[in-house]
């Protein structure tokens, strides 16, 4: 071990702990700082300065905790480091690092705060307190909710700061020179007299060296790094196609399975005959797993081809068998008994009802929605006496730590994660079944390393999609504006759903039932937006965007029909009603952008939504033109408000893959089940947006809010309302249900 396994910073921590949470988790508890994990097996001529941070005689590793799904999580987190590290992307090594606790992530309790007790009063903060403590003290190292740039933008500033003073005290020690009279630059300490030390040089001495954690970070004005154009770490070798993602990964020594789980999803499997199976070519061996067996081969192809041979009885799927008893579970939990949250109810609502003549009312749909990253979801496991260790990509790695561990019968410690990049998420990697059923594989085949693949096919079918969700309004207007609006949203719970795969139970409202619709930044004089807790149907999980991708249609597409029923200008109307400043400057921005000056005529239309989700104001308006072939759409113009752009490239771009994302799942995609069995398996009949069919997309970053926020899941809500919006002003069609091709041809 380094010297540095001695000292008391093995147990740095950035940022404050939650005093509010304190009385409920024990104030020593929430206070104790998490040990740096990257002291074990540390050399003599290393050092991790912290968690963040480690030096060898090679260079410099930069700890990018949270998961790189094709979102480029771990060059934005690198360069946060590298800005008060002073080194260039180029100069340094990214390793995801262990799983641990002190990699917890902070924003979520401000996520978690901000939907359970709306606002920023006593019950907003004393929420967050709360949170914050016990995800601290749990060490949830969780990557999701568009958290990655908002719980590191400042900590991992500190982290670097702090490695970069340390740096300095061991040249000062090496040299005799004063710290204060020493400077950073490119990976080297640079001497008054202009000779430099490369950092490398320094890691002995610098384990020795207790960090300063009062650094103050450097102003905006001094950045090289944060909020200008560059080129992501994994660029390169994406690029050639010399990246491995996880189900390229190969360990020596493995064999290749597949799995066969009952087509209707969770149902029994009552027994099976391999016979066949066994006979074909290459296959070692076919075990049972729960819900279904595991296909162990000496390759994936030969293990797919037999998992075909296999006969089966399966058990039927625990939820309605047809898609129309789903539709009917969601219209019946609108009623009181099923109210799980009413987070907005300002004004008098039936007051408003009563004084008005007509009431404008609409009922919307959104559908089962599968997650379908292009790459299948895969794992590598194996299982020793001692020990185990998995290879694979995930969102969850601590959570993997802990299942492995009942499984196997071994401590969490004794589970080693390697988090490997991913071909795409969408949520789809919140999830562990496939590691939990290679381990299962692995036990039964122990110290040979197991890779688990599923087929296309049953990755699609075995998903855990979005929420199936209708909507309910009544609206009124008077005088040209609209004065009342009462939205009611019924879905089942997403975090009920998916916790229970965890073991866990969330007490209390499901806050994703509202989000994207309670919390938009609308004056409303009479607004009511109610949850109804629709009884639970197919298992669920957390898609893109979650409540707010489908919400973010329902309130849009509600506030529209009353604008119209108005008879105002749905812009205009937007931004009468619009109270929150950095919201308002987000439509102005998409107003200046797209030239917004009224109808367009002619067959062409346009539509404008706003939402706000994950604290991010995102405003889009889209164009289209009604052709013989059916809709054209034509440009797509967004705005989002995140406070600080840390990578214009690529903000652009998730910006742009996430209007991609919204426009073609609202044109074509759906999950449907016949007899509990989802008729979707493969792209052919999921099909999202295609090349031709992508608009030009203009896209601005604004930079006028108080916090960093993260822009991965913001496009997505604001985009099928605005279409729809587009397709209603070219057409004279008003759309009320997704996907739309169901009512409209598109181009």
């Amino acid at each position: 071990m380094g010297r540095l396994k001695t000292f008391t910073r093995r147990a740095f921590l950035i940022g404050s702990t939650a005093v509010a949470g304190g009385v409920a988790f024990g104030a020593y508890a929430v206070g104790k700082p998490h040990a740096n994990p990257l002291l074990d097996g540390l050399g003599d001529n290393e050092a991790a300065l912290t968690p963040y941070v480690r030096i060898d005689g090679d260079g410099v590793t930069l700890i990018t905790p949270r998961a790189d799904k094709g979102q480029g999580a771990y060059s934005v987190q690198a360069a946060l480091i590298a800005e008060e590290l002073d080194v260039e992307l180029d100069q340094i090594k990214v390793d995801p690092g262990p799983p641990a606790p002190a990699y917890w992530n902070r924003a979520f309790a401000e996520e978690g705060a901000a939907f359970m007790a709306p606002g920023d009063g006593i019950a907003n903060w004393m929420t967050h307190g709360a949170l914050s403590a016990a995800i601290k003290t749990m060490g949830m190292q969780v990557t999701g909710g568009s958290t990655t740039v908002p719980d590191g933008f400042v900590k991992l500033r500190q982290a670097g700061a702090a490695a970069r003073e340390t740096l300095k005290l061991a040249a000062a020690q090496k040299t005799g020179v004063a710290a204060g009279e020493l400077k950073t630059q490119a990976g080297q300490v640079m001497l008054p007299d202009g000779t430099s030390i490369p950092y490398s040089d320094l890691a002995t001495i610098a384990a020795d060296i207790e960090p300063p954690q009062d650094t103050a970070l450097r102003d905006p004005s001094e950045w090289r790094l944060i909020g200008k154009p560059m080129q992501r770490v994994d660029i390169v070798p994406k690029s050639t196609g010399t990246l491995n993602y996880g189900v390229d990964y190969k360990i020596d020594g493995m064999v290749h399975a597949t799995i066969v789980l009952n087509p209707a999803q969770i149902g029994p499997m009552n027994s099976f005959d391999a016979s066949e199976a066994l006979k074909m070519r290459g296959i070692k061996a076919v075990v049972p797993v729960t819900g279904g067996v595991g296909v162990v081969a000496n390759n994936t192809w030969r293990a797919f081809q037999a998992a075909r041979a296999i006969e089966f009885d399966w058990g039927p799927a625990p939820f309605p068998a047809a898609m129309e008893d789903h539709w009917q579970a969601l219209a019946e939990s609108f009623n009181d008994d099923a109210i799980d949250s009413r987070k907005r109810d300002d004004g008098n609502v039936e007051h408003a009802f009563a004084e008005t003549a007509g009431l404008i009312s609409a009922e919307f749909r959104a559908p089962y929605l599968a997650h379908a990253p292009l790459e299948p979801i895969s794992a590598i496991v194996r299982i020793d006496e001692d020990g185990a260790e998995i290879w694979t990509g995930t969102q969850i790695p601590r959570f993997i730590q802990n299942n492995v561990g009942k499984i196997t019968g071994l401590d969490p410690d004794q589970v080693k994660v390697h988090v490997l990049y991913m071909g795409g998420s969408f949520g789809h990697r919140l999830e562990d079944e496939v590691v939990k059923q290679a381990t299962e594989i692995a036990m039964q085949m122990k110290g040979t390393p197991v890779k688990l693949t599923y087929s296309r096919e049953e990755d699609m079918v075995h998903d855990f999609p979005r929420q199936i969700a209708m909507a309910r309004m009544r609206g009124s207007v008077r005088d040209g504006k609209v004065e009342a609006y009462d939205l009611g949203i019924s879905m089942p719970s997403v975090v009920a759903s998916q916790m229970a795969r965890q073991g866990l139970s969330v007490p209390g409202p499901d806050s994703m039932i509202v989000a994207g619709a309670w919390d938009q930044p609308f004056a409303i004089p009479n607004l009511r937006v109610t949850g109804y807790r629709a009884p639970e149907l197919a298992p669920i999980s957390s898609w893109r965007a979650v409540g707010a991708s489908s919400n973010g249609f329902f309130y849009n597409a509600g506030l529209d029909e009353l604008i119209h029923a108005a008879g105002a200008d749905p812009l205009e109307e937007r931004l009468r009603l619009c109270n929150i400043p950095e919201a308002r400057k987000a439509l102005e921005a998409v107003a200046e952008m797209s030239g917004w000056d009224g109808v367009l005529g002619d067959g062409r239309g346009r539509g404008v939504a706003l939402t706000q989700s994950f604290g991010v104001h995102c405003a889009e308006v889209i164009e289209v033109t009604n052709t013989d072939a059916g809709i054209k759409i034509d440009k797509a113009y967004v705005a989002a408000e995140v406070g600080t752009v840390i990578d214009p490239v690529n903000f652009d771009n998730l910006v742009k893959g996430g209007v991609i994302f919204g426009l073609g799942h609202a044109m074509n995609c759906e999950i449907t089940y016949t007899d509990g069995i989802a008729d979707q398996d493969n792209f052919h009949v999921f099909e999202g947006m295609r090349m031709h069919q992508c608009p030009v997309i203009e896209v601005r970053g604004l930079e006028n809010g108080s916090r960093t926020l993260g822009i991965g899941e913001p496009p997505v809500p604001p985009a099928a309302p605005a279409l729809a919006a587009a397709i209603f002003a070219a057409t004279g069609i008003r759309l009320r249900e997704m996907p739309f091709h169901k009512f409209v041809d598109f181009a």
